[in-house]
């Protein structure tokens, strides 16, 4: 496995990383949009915060967790004046669904050898 399919689940292993990429994904298409004068739609940090927190300002717990799921690559902020517009890339939970999928199915991934001939 390698090291950005690690880093994509060691983000999604923390509860409240996993219920941010859920808000994320249930509002908006979990896509932001832009305006035709050049402003964005889309969930707020604000707003990602008030719905795992029930606080209506960012901490920096959310902030701290917003921050370690774009380093991990799961999601993209983007900021409009003082505003951050949270987005999440689907396709990166989609490379990973395919990984996790072609584990199950015991196929190879990333060149590892197979272990048929190791215990004869």
């Amino acid at each position: 496995m390698n090291d950005e399919m690690i880093a994509l689940l060691r983000a999604l292993a923390d509860p409240s990383r996993f219920r941010i990429v859920g808000f994320l994904g249930s509002v908006c298409c979990h896509q932001a949009e832009l305006t035709d004068d050049g402003g964005v739609i889309g969930p707020t940090a604000g707003e990602v915060c008030c719905h795992i927190t029930g606080q209506p300002v960012i901490n920096s717990t959310i902030s701290h967790h917003l921050a370690e799921l774009e380093s991990a690559g799961i999601i993209e902020r983007v900021r409009q004046g003082k505003t951050t517009i949270c987005r999440l890339r689907p396709e990166k939970l989609k490379a990973m669904a395919e990984t996790l999928i072609q584990l199950s199915e015991g196929k190879q991934i990333d060149g590892c050898e197979s272990m048929s001939g190791c215990c004869k």
